[in-house]
């Protein structure tokens, strides 16, 4: 579903129309008028440097490049960080009343209007085209000599004046971003490190908190039955998945391919899970997931996919690495402490239990096989 979200009244596109000075600026004197796009232009950058969520941030570029420029419409394409696809599109277009709306729309889904995107994180050059009255500019956004994703700009006027914003723009979020990276990306594998799961966390909360309120405002659907309780929003849920052995394959291998087998995984991991679903390397051997789902039933069967999946995989030098798995749901207020401990108790059942496992801690208790002597696991919390 779409995420909708009306952030302020702004002017809309047509309001270029009015008279205005040389610098552009309706009746303000041309020194003043400058001071007032520059303090507008400082405070936009201000505002969207602010954020330290990504979502946030690319919301708040969207919307203040769609200011700036009057657009008619600004779309801020990224690729994942192996560049193989587009992950997320978040779009920006003024409504009747000229209000600004943001929305994240489906990355999968084929839109003709985003060609010349494409085009332009392929060639790695910025992009013009005029059809229809309209005229669509398009910047990449470079890191490291590649395109990490695209801004797109429709708007009544030549680009001539526009393209240096979005250029400005397209170069301080790509710095922005990497610097983010840095803080919060496991450096061998470019999955999410700890310090960022407890944001990741509550935003999957608060996702899923937004989907309750609207299902319970849109009432059920029509082909419920009266009576039958509705499926409701997807729940989430923590793994802990573990390599096995892993430190007999760093004393009989070294470290290069101890190294190896944690990349190769991470690999297989972005390969099996969706690109919803949040991979973190918690450090050493030790990996978490964040996803949602509806039934334990569907999580346990994508884990033990996942670990069959590495069973049978062919390690170059080590050949074959298992892994054991912990999982358990997340409560609405759960910290991430306690969600992790009892995600942990269930792994520590199967390492006790031969390994190259996958068991969820609502199972494992309900079938009263946690026992208080249980140890609290393994896993180093906070």
């Amino acid at each position: 579903m779409a995420d909708y979200r009306i952030v302020e009244k702004v002017s809309t596109p047509s309001s270029r129309d009015a008279p205005a000075g040389d610098d552009g600026v309706a009746g303000v004197p041309a020194p003043v008028a400058d001071s007032f796009v520059h303090s507008r232009l400082l405070d936009s950058v201000a505002a969207f440097t602010h954020h330290r969520d990504i979502a946030a941030l690319d919301h708040r570029l969207a919307l203040s490049l769609a200011e700036l420029t009057s657009a008619r419409s600004v779309v801020l394409a990224k690729r994942a960080i192996d560049g193989a696809y587009v992950e997320s599109i978040v779009r920006c277009v003024p409504d009747a009343q000229g209000t600004y709306q943001l929305r994240v729309d489906d990355p999968d889904r084929v839109d003709p209007a985003l060609r010349l995107l494409h085009r332009c994180m392929h060639r790695l050059e910025v992009q013009m085209e005029w059809a229809q009255g309209i005229h669509r500019l398009v910047v990449p956004i470079l890191r490291d000599g590649r395109a990490i994703g695209a801004l797109q700009g429709d708007s009544d006027m030549p680009p001539a004046a526009s393209r240096p914003l979005a250029d400005g723009f397209a170069r301080i979020y790509a710095n922005y971003t990497g610097l983010l990276h840095e803080s919060e990306r496991d450096k061998l594998t470019g999955l999410y490190n700890r310090r960022s799961l407890e944001r990741q966390l509550q935003r999957l909360l608060h996702q899923r908190e937004q989907a309750l309120h609207q299902a319970a405002v849109a009432g059920p659907e029509p082909h419920e039955q009266p009576g039958m309780p509705a499926a409701g929003p997807a729940r989430v849920w923590l793994a802990i998945l573990d390599i096995d052995h892993f430190k007999r394959i760093n004393d009989n291998y070294g470290h290069i391919y101890g190294d190896e087998v944690i990349l190769l995984l991470a690999q297989q991991m972005r390969a099996c899970f969706r690109r919803s679903d949040v991979l973190f390397r918690f450090g050493g051997e030790e990996f978490v997931i964040l996803f949602a789902a509806t039934e334990q039933a569907t999580v346990h069967t994508v884990l033990e996919r996942f670990r069959q999946r590495i069973a049978g995989h062919v390690f170059p030098q080590v050949g074959s690495v298992t892994v054991s798995i912990g999982y358990a749901g997340v409560g609405c207020h759960d910290y991430p402490a306690n969600v992790l401990d009892r995600a942990d108790k269930a792994l520590y059942f199967a390492k006790q239990h031969g390994r190259n496992g996958t068991y969820g801690y609502e199972s494992l208790s309900a079938s009263g096989l946690l026992g208080r002597e249980m140890a609290a696991g393994s896993i180093d919390l906070f």
